[in-house]
């Protein structure tokens, strides 16, 4: 365990650069869009609208983290759910999966404290608030129930598109577009987590604690029901690797056949 941390600390810290930036775009483009004093705000009075904005902003965010420098490194998790179920499926050896999901919720954390840092009160006002995730007016059963599923399609579309040769490189857009279609039409249900330390970055410096067993239970469920049901579908079965995307100079800390170039990054 001591070596592992010694030689694949690069790895972590991706992972925790990675979801620190998503939080930083995160509490801007909430603030930008949400904050009563911005003319963004003004100019669109349809919140379907923000929100469609809002997510083609975090869908951008994510493909910029999937084919970013770190993102090929880490493999561009940023999520302890999706760790877990690599590490579940046998693709992230234990010893690896836990670090990873240590810096996950400390770069969440970190990220969220910087833009706090620079926005001030207006990330703390509460038609903003710390872009906490909690549960819609429906109630916690249903953003449970959301959450799951969401998670769920996430993973599935991962999995399916992340094993195909053909779809392989377009895996980091999928998941994009993806995002943004779930933070448009879902949002008003769950607030969109899919992430437990995503969530947990936001609930502390908000309080918000409300259902927050919902955003630690329903996306992992969700997502390794996504992997069981990949698993039982014949020619689906294989998985290569737990990276959203591989390329060829950066090496792969994970049990897959990949192999960089000689005279790649190690």
């Amino acid at each position: 365990m001591v070596r592992t941390l010694s030689d694949h600390w690069p790895e972590y810290l991706c992972e925790a650069f990675g979801l620190a930036l998503f939080m930083v775009s995160a509490a801007l483009f909430a603030a930008l869009l949400e904050h009563p004093t911005s003319p963004v705000r003004h100019a669109l009075p349809d919140p379907v609208s923000r929100r469609a904005l809002m997510g083609v902003a975090m869908g951008l965010t994510g493909i910029l983290n999937v084919y970013s420098p770190w993102g090929r490194r880490s493999g561009c998790h940023l999520n302890p759910a999706v760790t877990l179920t690599f590490a579940c499926l046998g693709k992230v050896a234990w010893r690896d999966a836990v670090p990873y999901i240590v810096a996950q919720f400390i770069g969440g954390t970190l990220g969220l404290a910087a833009a706090g840092a620079a926005l001030g009160q207006t990330l703390a006002h509460p038609s903003v608030g710390w872009v906490a995730t909690t549960p819609g007016p429906r109630g916690a059963g249903v953003a449970f129930v959301a959450e799951a599923c969401i998670s769920f399609g996430l993973m599935t579309l991962v999995l399916c598109a992340g094993n195909s040769r053909r779809t392989a490189p377009l895996t980091g857009v999928f998941v994009g577009l993806l995002i943004a279609l779930y933070i448009t039409f879902e949002a008003p249900l769950s607030g969109m987590s899919m992430n437990p330390a995503r969530t947990l970055a936001s609930a502390w410096p908000a309080q918000a604690w409300t259902g927050l067993w919902i955003y630690f239970t329903a996306p992992a469920l969700g997502m390794g029901a996504a992997a069981l049901t990949y698993r039982m579908i014949p020619g689906l079965r294989a998985v290569a690797c737990a990276k959203l995307h591989h390329d060829t100079v950066t090496r792969c800390i994970f049990r897959c056949s990949f192999q960089p170039q000689q005279n790649g990054h190690v």
